[in-house]
C-alpha cells in the first residue's frame, strides 16, 4: 500500500466522518472545519423550517405504508437527523389536516431534511478537497 492510497483512505474516512455529522446535527460539519458562519446558517435555516412546519401543524411522514412515496417522504424527513427525532419524542409533528397550513407544514419539514442532506454532503466535498 503506498503513500497515496493511504492519504486517499484517510480522506475518504474524514469525509464519511463529515457527512455524518453533518447529517445528525445540521450544520456541524461545517462548523467541525472552521466554516462557522456557514454552518450558523445551514443549523438555524433547518430548525427554522422544522419550527415553521411544526408551527404551521404539518407531519412527518411514516412507514405506517409501504407506499414509495411515503417511503421517499420518510427518508426526507430523516434527514433531519437530530432535530426529527427531538421532534418525534415530543410529540410534536403529527399534524393536523384540518388546518389550512397543512401541506405548507408537511413541504417544510421534508424541505428541511432534503436541504440537510444536501449540506451535509457538501460538508464531505469539503473534507475531502473538492470544496472551499
Amino acid at each position: 500500500m503506498n503513500s497515496e492510497t493511504t492519504i486517499d483512505t484517510k480522506m475518504n474516512a474524514k469525509a464519511y466522518g463529515m457527512f455524518f455529522v453533518g447529517w445528525f446535527i445540521p450544520g456541524l460539519g461545517h462548523i467541525l472545519q472552521r466554516k462557522y458562519v456557514k454552518g450558523l446558517i445551514f443549523m438555524t435555516g433547518t430548525l427554522l423550517l422544522l419550527v415553521l412546519g411544526v408551527i404551521m401543524q404539518g407531519k412527518f411522514y411514516d412507514t405506517g405504508q409501504m407506499h414509495p412515496l411515503m417511503l421517499l417522504g420518510f427518508l426526507g424527513d430523516l434527514g433531519s437527523g437530530f432535530f426529527y427525532f427531538i421532534i418525534k419524542l415530543l410529540g410534536l409533528g403529527k399534524g393536523n389536516i384540518e388546518a389550512v397550513t397543512f401541506n405548507y407544514g408537511t413541504t417544510y419539514m421534508v424541505s428541511a431534511g432534503l436541504i440537510n442532506y444536501l449540506v451535509a454532503l457538501n460538508a464531505a466535498d469539503i473534507a475531502r478537497g473538492k470544496r472551499k
